[in-house]
């Protein structure tokens, strides 16, 4: 994903799904100098890292 893609995806009203690792993911920050994001995943919001935003891959709907 790129940087831009992802900050369409942390503004949106409905919810994207996001991949991690094969992690379903959210984006809590995203770190434009850097091109890193703070994500946790849904199953342990209380556990953040940061990650390349290239290495977040959106989970599109067929």
């Amino acid at each position: 994903m790129d940087l831009t893609r992802a900050q369409e995806i942390v503004r949106s009203a409905e919810k994207i799904v996001v991949h991690y690792k094969g992690d379903n993911v959210w984006i809590d920050e995203l770190d434009e100098s850097t091109q890193t994001a703070r994500i946790h995943t849904e199953r342990n919001p209380a556990s953040s890292l940061r990650v390349e935003v290239g290495q977040l891959e959106e989970k599109r709907e067929l």
